[in-house]
């Protein structure tokens, strides 16, 4: 399977990821970001394509993609799809 989007992805993973920064920081630089509890409280997870998930809120039933660190793991960028 050719996936167009894999070389892309793993130059984002490891840009995210050779970062690791703390939750203030990414609160500081992209606004509201969640824990993995906090994102089961509020999303549905559909699938994980690193570094984004596949989610809809459950609050409204709106579809869209969170982007992801790996370690400590946080949740940030909600974007409708």
């Amino acid at each position: 399977m050719n996936d167009p989007t894999e070389n892309i992805r793993r130059v984002l993973t490891a840009t995210i990821n050779s970062e690791q920064a703390e939750r203030a920081a990414l609160e500081a630089k992209y606004g509201q970001v969640w824990d993995t509890t906090e994102v089961q409280c509020d999303f549905t997870v559909n699938g994980f394509m690193a570094p984004f998930i596949s989610i809809v809120r459950k609050s409204d039933g709106v579809k869209g993609t969170l982007v992801f660190q790996h370690s400590p793991r946080f949740y940030w960028g909600f974007e409708p799809s």
